[in-house]
């Protein structure tokens, strides 16, 4: 029966749901609350048959007395009355991995948000899928409920795409923009993050920027028809932005964020994470919050910039059910735009795009000492745009320094980096930050 059609006389999508939590949990919601719409829109019936996590007897504020239950997502995975497989454990290895392919395994189309396996599983898993007849989808992974994944997907598919870049962690995002409003140091407001509950279990893997950097990974192979390369990723975390940092930034009229940027060049693939300014009066600077953002740049359609909910309950059970009536309504396609045997495998190259720079310094106070630092600079090649000294040096004759570079290359930067502890007129080590143009 096609889409368009009630659904009264078409048979049900069956689920099987693997994983209870947040996003779980959200998902059983949606399909108690919103059934006879969704059978509307999908053109048939969608109905969960089973599930499965860890722990049965926990109070999740749903009722699942209706369903089956599997104490293994392995034997959930598998069983003859699911049509669809949701995946929402996580995880790159363990249970998540094997039973997505046990599931593919016995044919069963596959909706997961579960960014670190694609990431890193995703090539293996999206071949899987194919050599089955079946469907593996994703939406759910990569900044929650934005729906990034389709559009790139589908509309923007007549589109060679430039540069796809944003942020994507909202813990990370949430962490920035309550430094600058609240004026408080990086380690308070981790603190606070993690008593609020927005830290990951491991907490690197938000602040660290490796999450945003599985997402970043899915989106590269979507945007440039390459496999996923997430090894590849230049990662710098947000650990070592301090508030003298983001307050400097706003005095020059930028914002400091982690953003994941993505881009082919002639050299190969330029994949990077890491924390930078970019103007305060961006989309990419207004953002607050743990909201997400993507922009994604086109050759037929220039600038498109996403913005939502990039994590949470709702957000993201939005984006899996998304998936699940595509799948209702017979809509079939590659997991990652185009057919995996065709996906390329990708040259991985350092970004060399020429860019202004953020350089903050602890100055001694010795004579000479701004004219040493400005000779390593020049020695690299690189030009000074502005440069100001914050306050009185200290008891101990420190005083900050910050300058702003003309564009220059990451190779300029690395050797000046380098050698300005070698002139013995600076204390610990200097900041670099990127300036983006967006």
């Amino acid at each position: 029966m096609s889409a368009q059609n009630s659904g009264q006389n078409a048979s049900p999508l069956r689920l099987g749901i693997a994983g209870l939590g947040t996003v779980g949990t959200g998902t059983v919601k949606i399909i108690q609350k919103h059934a006879e719409l969704l059978s509307a829109r999908a053109g048939r019936p969608v109905t969960i048959t089973a599930v499965s996590a860890r722990d049965r007897m926990k109070n999740r504020d749903v009722d699942l007395s209706a369903y089956g239950w599997e104490a293994d997502a392995r034997d959930l995975a598998v069983r003859d009355d699911v049509d669809v497989f949701v995946e929402l454990v996580g995880g790159d290895e363990g249970i998540a991995r094997e039973a997505v392919t046990a599931a593919l395994q016995a044919g069963k189309d596959v909706v997961t948000a579960n960014k670190a396996l694609l990431a890193i599983h995703g090539q293996e898993l999206a071949e899987l899928a194919e050599a089955n007849g079946c469907v593996l989808r994703f939406e759910a992974a990569v900044a929650g409920g934005i729906p990034v994944i389709k559009t790139m997907t589908e509309s923007l598919a007549g589109n060679e795409i430039r540069r796809v870049m944003g942020v994507m962690n909202g813990t990370c995002n949430y962490i920035l923009t309550r430094m600058e409003n609240a004026g408080l140091p990086y380690e308070t407001v981790f603190e606070e993050a993690r008593q609020l509950g927005y830290l990951e279990a491991d907490p690197t893997l938000d602040v660290g920027g490796i999450d945003a950097s599985h997402k970043l990974a899915i989106l590269s192979s979507i945007a440039f028809g390459t496999r996923p390369a997430f090894g590849s990723v230049e990662i710098e975390g947000i650990e070592r932005v301090s508030i003298d940092d983001i307050r400097r930034a706003a005095d020059m009229g930028y914002r400091i964020k982690l953003l994941g940027v993505a881009q082919m060049t002639g050299r190969g693939l330029e994949q990077r994470m890491s924390p930078c300014l970019v103007p305060a009066d961006s989309p990419l600077g207004q953002l607050q919050g743990g909201t997400n953002m993507v922009v994604i740049e086109g050759d037929s359609v220039g600038q498109i910039v996403l913005r939502g909910a990039g994590a949470g309950e709702g957000p993201t059970a939005s984006a899996v059910m998304s998936d699940i009536v595509e799948i209702a309504r017979g809509v079939r396609m590659p997991a990652f735009a185009q057919p995996a045997t065709k996906l390329a495998k990708p040259i991985a190259a350092r970004t060399a795009v020429p860019a202004a720079y953020y350089i903050r310094l602890a100055l001694a106070d010795k004579p000479g000492a701004l004219a040493k630092v400005a000779a390593v600079l020049g020695d690299a090649g690189i030009s000074i745009d502005r440069m100001r000294q914050y306050g009185k040096h200290d008891l101990e004759g420190i005083a900050p320094v910050l300058i702003v570079t003309h564009k220059t290359t990451p190779e300029a930067i690395d050797i000046a980096i380098e050698a300005l502890p070698r002139t013995g007129v600076i204390t610990g080590e200097p900041v670099e930050l990127r300036i983006e143009e967006v």
